[in-house]
């Protein structure tokens, strides 16, 4: 199941975001000391963030060590994928010639 659920948010990470929130919700929005702005604005903007943050994070440690890496790769790849989705969409944008 945890394999599945893997390969589920590695696709779909704002649902799978949800999803975790909705059903453990104290693992969820512990990373964030129970403050819910943080989150619903990472499933907005970061989605593969938060989750990694929030698999990542350990309680009364936070994070250390080789997690940044993971955490700095993730920011890197939700931006990809946000530049790649401008860059496709791009033609829809009058004035704008396709590359």
């Amino acid at each position: 199941m945890g394999c599945l659920f893997a390969v589920f948010a590695g696709a779909f990470p704002r649902i799978a975001d949800i999803l975790l929130w909705i059903a453990r919700p104290n693992m969820f929005l512990r990373p964030f000391d129970g403050n819910w702005l943080w989150p619903l604005l990472g499933i907005m903007f970061l989605p593969l963030t938060t989750l990694f943050y929030v698999f990542m994070w350990t309680p009364g440690v936070g994070l250390q060590g080789f997690d940044w890496f993971w955490l700095v790769l993730a920011v890197l790849l939700d931006i990809s994928h946000l530049v790649a989705s401008g860059n496709a969409n791009r033609d829809r944008i009058p004035g704008m010639a396709p590359a």
